[in-house]
C-alpha cells in the first residue's frame, strides 16, 4: 500500500469479535414520524412505509391530524346530536398493523365542530384551539379508545402509546395556556385509563424539551396517570416553525446538539418523583423546517448516526421526523427535492439519510466493545461481524445558512483513511461486503443537482436516481482469516462518509 500523504490522517478502529459489550441498543427504530393521518390513506405513502419498514424495521409511527376534519371523526347534526365516525382511522390503522407497524397515537388536532375557536395551522387547517367543552373532548377520546379495544383487542392496544396533542408550548400549535393544556391532558388521560388501566398515556409533546418538570408535577399533584414523557428537539439555532425555510436555518455548531436536550430531559425525570418514567423524543431531526436542503444532503446520514450514538439508551425512542416527503403542512410541494423532512422524497427516491437507518437495521443484536466515537460493531452467533462507521463533520461556513449552502454540489474533502482491525475471528474464509453513503455514494441529491434541479422529474429521471440510491454493497471481497483470527482493512475516508462492512463467514 502507498504511504499516506503528509497531510492525511489515519483513524484506527479496533474490535474483537469475542468482546461482547451487550445487547445492541435498538431505540433507533422504535418509532418514525409522518406528516398527518389523512396522508396515510394514499397508496404511495403506504408503499413507501412498507418499503422502509422492510429496510429499517420501524416498529411504531406517529403523525399529526388524527382527529382533524379531513379524517371525518366528529360532527354535530342539526338537532345538536353528536356523531362519531372512525372509518378513516380504521382504514389507516388496519393498514399499519397489517405491515406490523403500531400506532404511536397523537391525539389532535381539535375537530372544528368541537373547537372553541377558529385558529388553524398548516395548509390542511388543523384546529389548534381548546375544546368548547372538555367533557365532549373526554367523551370522544373514551369512545375512540373503546373502539380501538373492540376492533384490535385490549392486549394489542396496551402495546400502543397515547400522546396528548403536539407542541402545546407554541401558540401556533395551541392557542390556550399551559393550564388549558393540562386540563386537556386530564380529560384525555382519564378517558383512556377508564377503558383499560394498562393503556399508556403521556405528554406534553412540547417543542424544545420544554415543560417536563411542570408536566410531572401537575400529574403527581393531581393524581393523574403519566406513563411517559414526550418532547421534541431539532439541531438548529433559531425558531421552531418555518414551513417554507424563509428565515434561513443554521445548523448548530454545538457538538452536543440534540443529545444535550435528551440528557437534560432524562435528568429532569430522574430528579422528579417519577424517576423511572419512559422518555420518548417523538420528533427530532437536524432542522425543524420542511424546506431545509440539509435533509436531502449526504451530510444528513452521518449526522443521524452521530446523534443516535451520542444519545444511546437515554431515551426509549428517538422518532425521526419524518419517513417521507409526502407531507403537506405547507401544501403540496412543487419540487422533487425541496428540503423536505423525509427519508424518501415524494417519488420514493431514497435520500442518504434513509441508509443511516437501513444500515443500523442490518447490524446484529450483540454489540461489540468499541472505543471509537463514530462507529458501532456487532456480531451474531455464527461468527459474522458488522461494522458501521462514519465521519461527521459540520462543514457549514459562517455567515451562510442551510438554504444557501446545501443546495450546492458540495464535494467532500479527504479525511485520510480508516484502518479497520478485527481480531477474535474464526479461522476460515469470509465474504466482506462494503456499502457506502457519502458524496456521490448512494447520493441521489447530488445527482439531482447535476441534472439542473428540475422541479418535475420524468419517469426516466426517477428510475435513474433510484438506481443510484439502493444501499446495495458496491464491493465484495473474498478473504481468508488465518489462525491468528485477525483482519486488517484500509478504507479511504472523506467528510461525512458512512461505511457498512459486513463479514460473512463461509458455511
Amino acid at each position: 500500500m502507498l504511504p499516506l500523504p503528509s497531510w492525511a490522517q489515519q483513524r484506527v478502529i479496533e474490535v474483537n469479535a469475542k468482546a461482547i459489550k451487550g445487547k445492541l441498543n435498538s431505540t433507533f427504530n422504535v418509532c418514525v414520524g409522518a406528516g398527518r393521518a389523512n396522508e396515510g390513506l394514499r397508496a404511495d405513502w403506504q408503499q413507501q412505509l412498507a418499503e422502509i419498514k422492510h429496510d429499517a424495521g420501524f416498529r411504531y409511527i406517529r403523525m399529526h391530524g388524527l382527529l382533524t376534519d379531513d379524517m371525518g371523526v366528529y360532527r354535530i347534526d342539526a338537532q345538536g346530536k353528536e356523531h362519531y365516525n372512525f372509518q378513516y382511522i380504521d382504514a389507516l390503522y388496519d393498514y399499519l398493523l397489517s405491515i406490523h407497524v403500531k400506532p404511536f397515537v397523537e391525539l389532535g388536532f381539535m375537530p372544528s365542530a368541537m373547537a372553541s375557536g377558529s385558529q388553524t395551522l398548516f395548509w390542511w387547517r388543523g384546529n389548534v384551539t381548546p375544546p368548547r367543552s372538555y367533557e365532549q373532548w373526554g367523551n370522544l377520546i373514551k369512545a375512540l379508545t373503546e373502539h380501538f379495544t373492540v376492533r384490535y383487542g385490549a392486549a394489542e392496544v396496551a402495546s400502543w402509546y397515547f400522546e396528548v396533542w403536539n407542541e402545546p408550548n407554541l401558540h401556533d400549535f395551541w392557542n390556550g395556556s399551559q393550564a388549558d393544556y393540562f386540563k386537556l391532558y386530564r380529560y384525555a388521560a382519564t378517558a383512556i385509563k377508564s377503558v383499560d388501566g394498562r393503556y399508556k398515556v403521556g405528554g406534553p409533546a412540547t417543542a424544545g424539551a420544554d415543560w417536563v418538570p411542570e408536566m410531572i408535577a401537575f400529574c403527581t399533584q393531581n393524581q393523574l396517570p403519566l406513563d411517559f414523557i414526550s418532547t421534541h428537539t431539532y439541531g438548529v439555532n433559531q425558531g421552531f416553525l418555518d414551513e417554507f425555510g424563509s428565515k434561513g436555518t443554521v445548523l448548530s455548531k454545538d457538538a452536543q446538539a440534540i443529545n444535550a436536550d435528551v440528557q437534560k430531559s432524562r435528568v429532569q425525570i430522574q430528579q422528579s418523583v417519577l424517576p423511572k418514567l419512559e422518555l420518548h423524543y417523538t420528533e427530532w431531526s437536524s432542522s425543524y423546517t420542511p424546506a431545509d436542503p440539509v435533509h436531502d444532503s449526504y451530510h444528513q446520514a452521518a449526522y443521524i448516526l452521530q446523534k443516535l450514538k451520542q444519545v444511546g439508551s437515554t431515551a426509549q425512542s428517538m422518532s425521526y421526523w419524518t419517513f417521507s416527503d409526502i407531507f403537506e403542512e405547507a401544501g403540496p410541494r412543487f419540487e422533487a427535492f425541496h428540503g423536505g423532512f423525509g427519508l424518501m422524497n415524494t417519488q420514493g427516491i431514497k435520500k442518504p439519510a434513509y441508509f443511516a437507518y437501513q444500515f443500523l437495521n442490518e447490524l446484529s443484536s450483540k454489540e461489540l466493545q468499541d472505543n471509537d466515537a463514530q462507529s458501532l460493531a456487532t456480531t451474531d452467533d455464527k461468527g459474522n461481524v458488522q461494522l458501521l462507521l462514519w465521519d461527521y463533520t459540520r462543514t457549514l461556513p459562517d455567515s451562510i445558512n442551510n438554504q444557501q449552502y446545501f443546495i450546492k454540489d458540495l464535494p467532500a474533502k479527504s479525511k485520510g483513511e480508516v484502518l479497520v482491525q478485527v481480531s477474535g475471528l474464526r479461522k476460515g474464509s469470509y465474504t466482506v461486503s462494503i456499502s457506502q453513503v457519502g458524496y456521490k455514494r448512494n447520493d441521489a441529491y447530488t445527482s439531482y443537482i447535476k441534472m439542473g434541479r428540475p422541479d418535475q422529474l420524468s419517469k426516466a429521471q426517477v428510475t435513474l436516481l433510484k438506481s443510484q440510491a439502493t444501499g446495495k454493497p458496491q464491493e465484495k471481497r473474498q478473504i481468508l482469516v488465518n489462525a491468528d483470527g485477525r483482519l486488517r482493512m484500509h478504507l479511504p475516508l472523506r467528510e461525512n462518509d458512512v461505511y457498512l462492512l459486513k463479514l460473512q463467514a463461509a458455511l
